[in-house]
């Protein structure tokens, strides 16, 4: 069985090659675009002199034909120029990401950053090497703000797990599918990635376009318009005045209503280009073959109890969106007047949106869902040895097997630890730098991804639905007036005001009460574990505090010891970042104290 790299490296040459192929098919289809433009101009000199010529017609006219298909074949190569170009980007990114080079990647979901969050802002949800950066592949506002959610708000019944996990595992299996889709929405410049806009869109309406007596004068009039010019200006029939009169009145339809007309076709205009990609997505969606409840039931999401399909109607709105282009040919304005076009065109449009525009905001959920779930099954085909977590239905249970943190990639030291009751809480302690917050963000953000139903960086993982809750990362607000202790203190209040609440809470607390004296540290950190025990919570601690680990003893292993430690040789200082029952028994403070130039007398 091929890597995951190795497959990618071949792709991205592949398309490398391609595109280069393309691209000088390209340059030469141009030049002899532009060879028959001047041979077309050098005929029409000789064509000028003798128009009765039959000869220089003819070859005026298939040089015309040429000049033609050259610019469709040219506008095609161009198409395929485009995308063996983003495919070639997906393969060179999915490379970065199994090589490490991942955090260079453009999207770090910066704007999801949330320090009150229970967990995001601890565990780098969110940011410039974050877990969002690392696996997001969405391209619609949709489908990132969908991740973002997903990411901040676990699912919480196993059913909704198991249904989700079911479709990863199938999505991890269609490399190509996936890259289809992230091709389709990559086609989609930045600046009209917001669907909200189009959304609101949908759900605007009309009455004087959906008026069956304006809609009954805008199709009959052109036709008495167009029998009068011919009674009236060829056949002499009627009087001149007649059709003259009403071409005028057809006119002045759209000439006194052109600003209303033309703020209708200027805002359906900006989303021409989502429209398309919309529907390629959920086309690709819906030809696709699926095997898992979840991904069958977005498929019928995507029709409603009127039996409009998305796709249907995506394709619709897109031959409405071509129409109303016809308009901006000078061309095309006689037959504007004559037919009234824009009307009609406004006609369709809001027949649509009476059909479609308010179930808009479900198909872009599905668009974004599906783009999620890609994304989500992604990192199980890149990385093959992480597994599915299973969902435990009873409380109090989370048992790892050589699990790793995600984002250090070729770095990570693999644990594994088991947490079940009666021992529910686990202290760690440890050196400075010996790998325990690690440890505990390794833990947290395995969490995440179980709970969003994919992949977990471990050989196995078997856990109980838990409100995950963090303490880790607080630092002194200014603005605020907040100290980094009393900051840390709200954290606590709020973990502790969860874990009273009907959902059992998995909490992890790194370094906690360090901004006190070692007493207060110590009382505050004793009695607050016991509290968290008697409110059926589980979870982690890390502390430079070695005295707490007689709690192991006091509770009756309600408190688990666990401990990481360092090694000399040769005057350095190591680490093997391994987990180990008991309580540390080593320190290093002093030593990294003279490493940082401290004169410590002896």
């Amino acid at each position: 069985m091929q890597e995951p790299k190795d497959i990618y490296i071949r792709r991205k040459e592949k398309y490398s090659i391609l595109s280069e192929i393309i691209h000088r098919t390209m340059n030469m289809v141009s030049l002899l675009r532009l060879v028959t433009a001047i041979s077309i101009f050098i005929v029409f000199i000789f064509l000028s002199r003798d128009m009765r010529d039959g000869v220089i017609w003819g070859v005026t006219g298939v040089l015309s034909a040429i000049f033609i298909y050259l610019i469709i074949f040219h506008n095609k190569l161009k198409h395929m120029y485009k995308y063996f170009l983003i495919f070639k980007d997906i393969n060179s990114k999915s490379i970065d990401r199994l090589e490490g080079k991942w955090v260079s990647l453009k999207d770090t979901g910066e704007e999801f950053i949330n320090e009150e969050h229970n967990y995001t802002f601890d565990l780098d949800i969110f940011g410039q090497g974050s877990l969002f950066q690392y696996i997001n592949n969405t391209c619609t506002s949709q489908g990132r703000n969908r991740l973002a959610y997903v990411l901040s708000n676990p699912f919480t019944t196993k059913k909704e797990i198991d249904e989700r996990q079911d479709a990863i595992k199938e999505l991890s299996k269609k490399r190509w599918w996936r890259q289809r889709l992230l091709a389709e929405g990559m086609t989609i410049e930045e600046k009209n990635r917001d669907s909200k806009s189009l959304i609101e869109w949908g759900k605007s309406k009309n009455t004087l376009y959906s008026n069956k007596w304006f809609k009954s004068i805008v199709r009959i009039l052109p036709f008495i318009t167009i029998l009068s010019i011919l009674a009236g200006y060829i056949l002499g029939v009627i009087t001149w005045i007649i059709p003259t009169l009403l071409i005028i009145t057809q006119y002045s339809m759209g000439y006194f209503n052109r600003k209303n007309i033309n703020k209708e076709f200027n805002e359906v205009y900006k989303y021409k280009d989502e429209i398309k990609v919309y529907w390629k997505i959920l086309n690709n969606f819906e030809k696709a073959k699926f095997k898992s409840s979840y991904l069958i039931k977005l498929k019928n999401r995507i029709k409603n109890d009127k039996g409009y399909s998305a796709i249907k109607q995506f394709k619709v709105l897109d031959k409405i969106v071509e129409n109303i282009l016809n308009r901006k040919n000078i061309l095309f304005i006689p037959i504007n007047v004559l037919t009234l076009w824009d009307y009609h065109c406004l006609i369709a449009l809001y027949k649509w949106k009476n059909n479609s525009g308010d179930l808009v905001r479900d198909w872009l959920y599905v668009v974004g869902e599906i783009e999620v779930l890609s994304s989500l099954s992604s990192i199980g085909y890149d990385n093959p040895q992480w597994s599915i977590p299973e969902i435990a239905e009873e409380d109090s249970v989370f048992i790892s097997r050589e699990i790793a943190h995600p984002l250090l990639i070729n770095k990570s030291v693999s644990n594994s630890i088991k947490i079940q009751d009666p021992s529910r809480i686990v202290l760690i302690t440890g050196s400075n730098m010996a790998g325990k917050s690690t440890f505990l963000r390794t833990i947290g953000i395995n969490l995440v991804l179980a709970y969003s139903g994919t992949y977990i960086c471990g050989e196995r993982l078997r856990c109980s639905l838990m409100n995950l809750q963090t303490c880790m990362r607080i630092s002194d607000d200014l603005e605020a007036g907040i100290s980094s202790f009393y900051g840390e203190l709200r954290r606590i209040s709020n973990i502790v005001k969860a874990s009273k609440e009907d959902t059992q809470v998995f909490f992890l607390l790194d370094e906690i009460f360090k901004g006190t004296n070692s007493y207060d540290r110590h009382l505050g950190a004793k009695m607050l574990l016991k509290q968290m025990y008697k409110n059926n919570a589980m979870g982690l601690v890390s502390t430079h505090d070695l005295e707490l680990g007689e709690l192991e003893k006091s509770t009756m292993g309600n408190v688990l010891n666990y401990h990481f430690q360092e090694h000399y040789k040769e005057g350095q200082i190591h680490f093997d970042y391994l987990l180990r029952r008991g309580v540390s028994t080593t320190r290093n403070a002093i030593y990294l104290m003279k490493m940082a130039g401290v004169d410590i007398e002896n």
